[in-house]
């Protein structure tokens, strides 16, 4: 009977490591012009100064780099699994990071931020703080409908950013109280979501709006590694070539 070879954590590091830092890959990201991969925050900050890979030198974009990346989460999760506690120690510094430079938007003071409860070391389920980051995801555009005049689009205005990413979960009613919160909407104000002219209903996910409301999802998938559109002679794994267009404007009662 054959015995079972044992491979050490350090057979895997030439695969595992990011060129830049010498480290272990933290939130992976590849560019996809050469399939290289190395740290999301290593990378972007090379990009800062130069549009070349690099690792092999190749030229990604001509003026925005940053377009070619793309997160790989099923790599993260390999890393996590293969080095021991690399998770907790991440998610330690991550928490460090944030109490040390406390972001302030929509407001909010630290005082107020500082009253949130805090991540406990050791809190089960730490897959439950996902927060769906490892589900499929989805580029959206949420584009304001104007209504000639309606009452409340005086109220109703376009987002200062319109594109997300999100987990293909995600519902039509959490869409709106997202509206409601970046736009400042009282809690009464209601909304409709449309795609392509119809309102989508509030537990409508945004992968059952895709499949079966989205008119161009035939075309919206381009292959990595070639951009071919559907069929590809690499067989090359899809990313998603443009975001799905969702439409808000007041609600409408058509009683």
């Amino acid at each position: 009977m054959a015995t079972q070879r044992k491979h050490l954590v350090k057979d895997f590091n030439p695969h595992i490591t990011c060129y830049i830092c010498k480290g272990y890959l933290i939130k992976p990201t590849t560019v996809t012009e050469c399939l290289h991969t190395f740290c999301k925050t290593c990378i972007v900050q090379h990009f800062e100064d130069s549009n070349d890979c690099p690792k092999c030198g190749n030229q990604v974009h001509e003026t925005n780099p940053l377009e070619m990346l793309r997160l790989d989460n099923t790599l993260e999760e390999i890393i996590f699994k293969l080095v021991p506690g690399l998770r907790e120690q991440e998610l330690e510094r991550e928490t460090e990071f944030w109490k040390k430079n406390k972001p302030q938007e929509n407001g909010q003071d630290e005082t107020s931020k500082a009253d949130k409860p805090k991540v406990e070391e050791g809190d089960e389920n730490q897959d439950d703080k996902d927060y769906h980051r490892s589900d499929p995801q989805i580029a959206i555009c949420l584009d304001c409908l104007r209504n000639n005049g309606q009452s409340g689009d005086n109220v109703v205005k376009g987002l200062m950013k319109k594109f997300i990413r999100c987990s293909t979960r995600v519902t039509v009613g959490t869409i709106k109280k997202f509206l409601s919160l970046k736009l400042k909407l009282p809690s009464s104000y209601e909304l409709d979501v449309l795609c392509n002219g119809e309102i989508m209903g509030k537990d409508h996910t945004m992968e059952f709006i895709y499949m079966t409301r989205w008119r161009l999802r035939g075309e919206n998938f381009r292959c990595l590694n070639c951009s071919a559109s559907q069929v590809c002679s690499q067989d090359g794994p899809f990313y998603q070539s443009y975001p799905m267009v969702l439409q808000y404007r007041p609600r409408i009662d058509f009683g």
